[in-house]
């Protein structure tokens, strides 16, 4: 995601050559796993050595106020409901200002106030303008030059509102600071994202926000808490900072100011070993790969073929588990209407229908003219009113009718997870190997928002007889009828916006199907190529390892 000017010429960098032979090596070797590590390593090498300090976590955990209060100004939106909705990065610049970048490469440049028209849910809802990134500039953050602060949508939605969200991102970390709210606990996918975050920078921080809702006991019970989890867990120490917003925030400011400060003065030795981690945890998985192909390269033909039956046996058979995912996906999508009809039949169509009511009966007496020109007016109302309310309903409440979408990506990551697991310990098994496994997840690109399109209410159009019909007699007996159509026409028009969410999101099952079955097919294919026709390569495989091995030990950290 670093944006900055490439350095021109060919790469100097000593871990140029590292890099060049690790992505030899998988090309050689069949290994697919690893191209988002090798372009993250290509991409920090071939831009300006930017630190990015991403500030990640569930949703609600403080994040954009937490980066409000660094910096000293309200440029980011906070609400009382999920707001970041867009990658947005801060850092220093000599005029301020902010940039949005756009998907198709476009780019804009907006004042500061404009900031949360792009980055917002409410004012760019499931980011339907289309940004990648917004970048802004503040002078006053020149004590921080050299980083970039980075504000992520929260973690709690598998949703993908750009193309890169926040866990598709972490290859990009240089700092990470995991923001994690004082009233909930530490949970299992705080863990998994910190465990994650270490595989792509050295350098992670726990933030504990929202303080002030504690006493200094409870906050110091809190900690030793935490730390110990993340001990017995990760079997590792990380440093714990508190913070508030609301009170003695510059006292808790000082910790986190030093930190950075101290990365923003060191920025070139910083850059250095975090590329040095990224590459040397690139090197492991390389490594893990090629034992694998070591040590069945070792073995004749005929016992390779047999080792290879047994690894990929019938727990992690493609067939196997492509009906297992086209069976969540069909049972999930199966689902899917009903879901949603049941949700605005039961929540919003009596409000709905006694809504339009009230509005038709204040609205009819100000109508004039003979039948038609009162049908007309009605007819133009009711499409009028009715759009307004669908699309309303579509954009506020859409996220209640994602129910389906969100069981089809648990069921399915959990059988990915499983396929993953049963490889590895049939790996494990059969050639007394223990792989690394490489993070995965399926990403998940929100549905679009279906037109919303007005649906004719009438099947004959009686009012072509109007001059045959005295209005000043009947005229009662046609507004009644048409409080009589209100009911079905919102029966309607809520069972066709079903069907238009249910399209969509089925297509977006579909995909989550299809990037599970993509991952699955390129694990086999890697393991396939590295158990076969290795027998001629034993001395070279065994000769790469090792240098990779003196790689590890020459870039110690």
């Amino acid at each position: 995601m670093n944006d900055t000017s490439s350095i021109s010429g060919p790469i100097q960098h000593p871990a140029s050559p590292v890099l060049n032979t690790i992505e030899s090596v998988c090309e050689e070797y069949g290994i697919l796993s690893l191209s988002r590590q090798i372009e993250a390593c290509k991409d920090l090498l071939a831009k300006d050595p930017f630190i990015d300090v991403a500030i990640l976590g569930q949703f609600k955990a403080g994040k954009s106020s937490f980066l409000n209060s660094i910096i000293g100004k309200p440029v980011l939106p906070v609400g009382a409901i999920p707001v970041t909705t867009v990658i947005t990065r801060l850092s220093y610049g000599q005029t301020e200002g902010a940039t949005v970048t756009f998907l198709d490469n476009r780019k804009s440049r907006i004042g500061l106030d404009e900031v949360e028209l792009y980055i917002s849910e409410a004012k760019n809802p499931a980011n339907e303008k289309n940004v990648e990134v917004v970048d802004i500039e503040l002078p006053h953050l020149t004590y921080y030059e050299g980083l970039r602060l980075v504000d992520t949508p929260g973690l709690g939605s598998v949703f993908k509102y750009n193309t890169e969200i926040s866990q598709e991102w972490l290859p990009e970390v240089g700092m990470a600071i995991v923001a994690i709210s004082v009233d909930r606990p530490l949970s299992e996918n705080d863990l998994a994202l910190i465990r994650n975050l270490t595989e792509h920078t050295p350098r992670v921080v726990l933030l504990l926000t929202k303080v002030d809702l504690l006493s200094p006991d409870q906050q110091g019970e809190v900690v030793r808490f935490f730390k110990s989890t993340l001990k017995r867990e990760l079997n590792r120490d990380f440093p714990v900072l508190l913070y508030s917003v609301i009170a003695e925030t510059e006292f808790y400011k000082r910790f986190l100011d030093q930190m950075l400060l101290a990365l923003s003065r060191n920025r070139g030795n910083e850059f250095e070993g975090i590329l040095r981690h990224k590459i040397r945890s690139l090197t492991r998985n390389t490594i893990s790969y090629l034992e694998i192909a070591l040590k069945t390269s070792l073995q004749s033909d005929e016992d390779r073929d047999a080792l290879k039956k047994l690894i990929l046996d019938e727990t992690v058979n493609y067939d196997l588990i492509q009906s297992e995912l086209s069976l969540i996906a069909r049972d999930s999508k199966q689902q899917t209407r009903p879901v949603i009809a049941e949700y605005l039949e039961t929540t919003h169509r009596l409000p709905l229908t006694k809504k339009l009511l009230k509005a038709l009966s204040e609205e009819m007496p100000q109508w004039k003219g003979n039948l038609w020109k009162l049908t007309r007016r009605y007819e133009e109302w009711l499409m009028e009113t009715m759009t307004k309310e669908m699309d309303a309903l579509s954009k506020t409440e859409y996220k209640h009718f994602l129910g389906t979408l969100k069981k089809a990506h648990a069921s399915t990551s959990r059988s990915t997870m499983l396929f993953r697991n049963l490889l590895d310990k049939n790996i494990e098994k059969v050639l007394g190997i223990t792989p690394t496994s490489i993070e995965w997840n399926i990403t998940v690109t929100e549905p679009s928002h279906p037109d919303i399109a007005f649906v004719h209410p009438f099947d004959f159009h009686f009012d072509l007889l109007w001059f045959l019909i005295p209005m000043c007699i009947f005229r009662k007996l046609f507004e009644t009828h048409f409080r009589k159509l209100i009911p079905k026409t919102v029966e309607a028009h809520l069972s066709r916006l079903a069907y238009q969410w249910e399209i969509r999101i089925n297509k977006t099952i579909d995909d989550v199907r299809d990037q599970a079955m993509e991952y699955v097919k390129n694990e086999l294919a890697t393991i396939d190529a590295l158990l076969s026709g290795m027998q001629s390569r034993t001395g070279s495989t065994s000769a790469t390892i090792e240098e990779l091995k003196q790689t590890l030990d020459q870039t110690a950290e």
